[in-house]
Order: structure tokens, then C-alpha cells, then sequence
């Protein structure tokens, strides 16, 4: 008899488990459907239940005013609940909006703590984010070192802006790590593989100035070039200077005129600079 009561029992279970999944299910479907009335009302419901994944949706709503009148300070309430469950992009989210200062003060140190919590599932914009945190010294002390050991984590899992971040980094040295262009380079290639336009403008510098690299400006257009055809506004600059003197590429004024004005439009304000050391504007 006892037998028989504990499979009832588990089939209960099974069943109130299934509707569980089943109704937040049907919420997301009517979320992605843009139906967001529906979908605030079925998450609402299982958001009461305890249910992490409803609990973030819930915050998602009230963040970007989907169903509901945007409420940072609700948000935040129904986030924390997730969060504290262990759910990774509630706790991204929770780091972006404590950072930023939406609907709260900003607060870099609870920033931090949220950030930290999602950067440990993996959440790969969370450990990017503290990386720039520990490098721009934001509410902590600059620590390139702290800031190192997490860009890893994200360019282990492929993000190139992590990668470019680390030759930045090994560039510059300083706050506990050693200047070594030989490892900046190594990430900024691997960033400007993955067509990283920053990377790419990085490693035209570093060949132009010869640092880590015997000096090649053949190599410089190369990458400037490549960042350039990615809307890198100043390496439209530089590319444009290249053509003007004729330096790793054949001299052509009429494409320099062409790269200067492109880049100043984009915001480059050093095409400025190009334009009138070599008289552009007449040719």
C-alpha cells in the first residue's frame, strides 16, 4: 500500500511540474509573439509560484515599459527574486542597472556584486563588463590584473572585444600587469580575425610604429584597410594619410580625399588634420 502512495504521489508531482513548464512556456510564446499583455499575466501567475525564469521576464517588462509602464524600481524587485535564485541574466541585468544608475543611484560596488555572481555562471557580457570595470577603475581601484583574468574567461568563449580589451591591456601594462606587445599583439590578432574593426586598427598601429613587430607599412594598410571596410572611422584617417604619402601603397590623392572625408563624417575628428597637411581639398 505504502508503494502504490508514493507513485501517486511522484505522478502529482510529475504532472504540477509539467503545468509549471507548460504555462511559462506559453507566456514566452506570447512574449516573443509581442503579445505582452498575455504574456505579463501568465508570468505573473507563475512569477508568484517562485518561478526564476517568469521572475526575469517580469523584469524585462517593467525595464523596457513591454505591457506595463516602464518601472526600473519594479524591475529591479522582480530581477533580485530571480537573481537570487541563481538566474544568470537576471543577474547581468541587476549589474547593467546598478552601473548605469537606472531608477537607482549608481552603485558600482552593488554593480560589482551582480556582475561577479553572473560572470561565475559564464554569462560572457558579465565577465566583459568587469574586465572594464577593474580597467577603467570604476567605483574600485584600477586592477589590470582582475580585469585580465575575467577578459580570459570571455575570450575563452570566443567574444573578440574581450580580446581586443587584453591587447589594450598588455599594450598599455601597469595596476599588476607587465607591458608585453608581443601578448598584445597575439590578442589583437585573434580579435581581428573574428573582424573586430578595433583590433584591426590596433595591429595597423603597432605595424606602422614597428612595436612587437619589425615595422611594415604594407602590413599597416593591410589592417588599416580591412577596419576601414568595417566603418572604422579612424582608420579611415590613417588609411587616407597612407595614400597621400604614398607610404606602403601606391600614392593616390583622390582616394586619401575620399578616406578623409568619410572618416571626418563618421566623427574621426583627425581627418581634419589629414585633410589640410596635404591640401585635399584641391584634389
Amino acid at each position: 500500500m505504502q508503494k502504490i502512495f508514493i507513485t501517486i504521489i511522484c505522478l502529482i508531482g510529475l504532472s504540477v511540474s509539467f503545468s509549471y513548464a507548460e504555462s511559462v512556456a506559453a507566456a514566452r510564446s506570447a512574449y516573443d509573439k509581442k503579445d505582452y499583455k498575455a504574456a505579463y499575466d501568465l508570468f505573473l501567475i507563475e512569477a508568484k509560484k517562485g518561478n526564476a525564469e517568469a521572475q526575469f521576464y517580469l523584469g524585462v517588462m517593467y525595464s523596457n515599459g513591454r505591457g506595463v509602464l516602464q518601472d526600473y524600481i519594479e524591475a529591479v524587485k522582480w530581477y533580485k527574486l530571480a537573481a537570487e535564485k541563481g538566474n544568470e541574466a537576471a543577474q547581468f541585468n541587476l549589474g547593467v542597472i546598478y552601473q548605469e544608475g537606472h531608477g537607482v543611484l549608481p552603485d558600482y560596488k552593488e554593480a560589482v556584486k551582480w556582475y561577479r555572481l553572473a560572470a561565475e555562471h559564464g554569462n560572457v557580457k558579465a565577465q566583459c563588463n568587469l574586465g572594464l570595470i577593474y580597467y577603467n577603475g570604476q567605483g574600485v581601484f584600477p586592477d589590470y590584473k582582475e580585469a585580465v583574468k575575467w577578459y580570459k574567461l570571455a575570450a575563452e568563449q570566443g567574444n573578440s572585444m574581450a580580446k581586443n580589451d587584453l591587447g589594450l591591456i598588455y599594450a598599455k601594462g601597469g595596476f599588476g600587469v607587465l607591458q608585453d606587445h608581443n601578448e598584445a599583439i597575439e590578442w589583437w590578432r585573434l580579435a581581428s580575425e573574428q573582424g573586430n574593426t578595433m583590433a584591426q586598427y590596433n595591429l595597423g598601429l603597432m605595424y606602422d610604429r614597428g612595436q612587437g613587430v619589425s615595422q611594415d607599412c604594407k602590413e599597416a594598410v593591410k589592417w588599416w584597410g580591412l577596419a576601414a571596410e568595417g566603418g572604422h572611422a579612424p582608420a579611415k584617417c590613417r588609411l587616407a594619410e597612407m595614400y597621400a604619402t604614398g607610404s606602403g601603397i601606391e600614392k593616390d590623392l583622390t582616394k586619401a580625399k575620399r578616406l578623409a572625408k568619410e572618416g571626418f563624417d563618421a566623427g574621426a575628428w583627425e581627418c581634419q588634420l589629414v585633410w589640410k597637411e596635404y591640401d585635399l581639398a584641391n584634389y
